[in-house]
């Protein structure tokens, strides 16, 4: 849904456990970072601001956050690439995921609509066999299957819970799950800073237009909120880096889940909303397919990979589940 994260700086080879427990926190707090993000999206967008809006903002505000990093990378690695369409594309999905999403919490608990993105890494397994070639085992699909039940569990089609507003969070997820796949297309043959500009720029040439057509003015403390998701969001960003420097993705990986905690907190004391037993539930059933399905990839492929990516795609995407 979520997320979902673009980082300037190349990531390092994480080290072997130096500081497991270090590294756990600092990913807590990045998830945390990436949570109270999306809380403050919600309380923005019930204030009556349009999600364009709020996300266009948000770019911006992360632009200047990031333009001294930019202009000390820019002399060392010239910003140019052969795949220009393929940056473009990934820009518009990821601008379009994170707007959809700050659509969802307008109507749905945050809780909620951070349980149904979980559904993001399942659709990068099934996604990954005719784009990239790769192959999937029975076990993993099986694993996606028992996954999209627990979605099953969460939505209660067909009941007086069901509504609308919880597809918003599935199309959201797939934007996420095709931008990741686009990013796993140019592993090794982009650099991270690369990334981050084309994407970037193209998510703002979309999203500008649409932010000001309805423009409602920000009073000082929206301006504030506003600031304070930019905030979030790179400092989410630089935690998450921080944390995979430290420890392995096998150590780290189930952390990543942790979002659903985070928002259920939030939710709870910001917005007075309690997850209800179907939601809980699907929302176990959900995760630990997850976990599985990256434990089989890890075991098959012996790659270091966290939930719906790798070491390096982490530094670059936004968490399954958040508005990125």
């Amino acid at each position: 849904m979520k997320r979902v994260q673009n980082n300037p700086i190349k990531t390092p080879a994480p080290a072997d456990d130096d500081q497991p427990l270090l590294a756990i926190g600092l990913l807590l707090l990045a998830m945390f970072a990436f949570t109270g993000m999306d809380g403050l999206a919600k309380g923005l967008v019930g204030a009556g601001l349009p999600p364009e809006q709020i996300i266009m903002l948000r770019y911006v505000l992360v632009s200047v956050l990031l333009v001294p990093a930019i202009i000390r990378h820019w002399a060392a690695r010239p910003i140019s690439t052969q795949r220009p369409l393929l940056h473009i594309l990934r820009g518009v999905l990821l601008i379009t995921s994170a707007t959809m999403f700050v659509y969802a919490m307008r109507e749905l608990p945050l809780e909620t609509a951070t349980a149904i993105g979980f559904v993001a890494p399942l659709y990068v397994t099934g996604l990954s066999i005719p784009l990239l070639g790769e192959k999937v085992g029975l076990r993993r699909w099986a694993a996606v299957g028992v996954g999209f039940l627990g979605v099953l569990v969460i939505l209660r089609p067909g009941s007086s819970d069901f509504v609308l507003p919880m597809l918003i969070p599935l199309l959201s997820s797939l934007c996420w799950a095709f931008g990741l796949i686009i990013t796993r297309m140019m592993r090794g043959l982009e650099s991270p800073l690369t990334i981050l500009i084309w994407s970037t720029t193209s998510g703002l040439l979309v999203i500008v237009p649409l932010g000001v057509t309805d423009w409602v003015t920000p009073s000082p403390q929206q301006w504030a909120m506003l600031s304070l998701t930019a905030v979030c969001h790179v400092a989410g960003q630089y935690l998450t880096i921080r944390a995979f420097m430290m420890a392995s993705a096998s150590v780290l990986a189930p952390f990543s889940y942790s979002t659903i905690v985070w928002a259920s907190l939030i939710g709870i004391f910001a917005f007075g909303s309690f997850p209800d037993l179907p939601t809980i539930a699907g929302t176990l059933i959900l995760v630990s397919a997850g976990l599985y399905v990256w434990h089989r990839e890890r075991r098959v492929t012996g790659r270091p990979t966290v939930p719906g990516g790798s070491i390096a795609e982490v530094a670059q995407e936004p968490p399954a589940g958040t508005t990125g």
